[in-house]
């Protein structure tokens, strides 16, 4: 489980229903069951209308990526390729076809295969970073989901104050619709802009942190396979790859 993503929504709705009750001392004035159809469900609606099924269907997925914790350690991957380039060096880039089946990574044991099918060095790299910008691509589309998401629930919020407004002005002699429907008329907002700001930019911005990782990941993978094939010193290639990364987290071999 994802720590920050969980203590910040968790905690962020506690002390906002905190800060509702310390201001008002009755959380039930905040409820509104026809506020609630209007600004989720009118979002949702334009989700629908706006985004293809097939991307949709990932939303809870992608919900379920947020929440959890994803550990990417570039320097085992860079000592693997210390390593591999190490093999290389002295038994030829062909003796690394018996490692490629055991690397767990796919896009590692793709382009080492690469590598080792004698691919011209070009090749590999427009292979190998055409990869990298249809995952780019395939995350984008999932933090698109958030991002309109983010952008309908506050016009739905303002759409429900002008359906909240409009029953208020056509039934002002009568007094008592006048709280309701004035509460329609804010409400409605107050939910768009807490569903926008505590969940859906959240959410967008998460993935977008991890999307930076994973292509971290991904362009050591093919800046250190390229300087494998190309045969260059391992303790090079180990500067090389840690040059990626801040100095606080650099593999202790290449500070010593």
């Amino acid at each position: 489980m994802e720590k920050g993503t969980l203590i910040g929504t968790l905690g962020g709705m506690v002390l906002l229903i905190a800060g509702m009750w310390l201001g008002s001392g009755d959380l039930t004035i905040y409820g509104d069951l026809a506020s609630v159809f209007i600004t989720f469900g009118g979002s949702i609606g334009g989700l629908l209308a706006s985004t293809p099924w097939d991307h949709l269907g990932k939303m809870f997925k992608l919900m379920g990526m947020v929440y959890r914790s994803k550990s990417v350690d570039p320097s085992a991957t860079i000592e693997t390729l210390v390593t591999f380039a190490e093999k290389a060096r002295k038994e030829g880039v062909l003796s690394l076809e018996e490692d490629v089946e055991e690397i767990p990574d796919i896009f590692l044991k793709r382009a080492i295969q690469l590598v080792v099918d004698g691919t011209d060095p070009e090749i590999v790299k427009r292979i190998m970073y055409n990869e990298i910008d249809q995952m780019e691509g395939r995350h984008a589309e999932g933090k698109k989901i958030f991002e309109d998401w983010a952008y309908l629930m506050p016009s739905f919020g303002m759409i429900g104050t002008l359906i909240g407004l409009i029953a208020m002005l056509r039934n002002l002699d009568d007094k008592a619709s006048i709280g309701k429907n004035m509460g329609i008329a804010l409400i409605t907002t107050l939910y768009g802009a807490i569903g926008a700001n505590l969940f859906a930019l959240p959410f967008s911005y998460k993935l977008t942190y991890y999307n930076g990782m994973d292509v971290l990941m991904k362009e050591i993978i093919v800046e250190g396979v390229l300087s494998i094939q190309a045969g260059d010193n391992p303790a090079i290639l180990r500067e090389k790859l840690n040059s990626f990364m801040a100095v606080s987290q650099r593999t202790q071999q290449a500070k010593d």
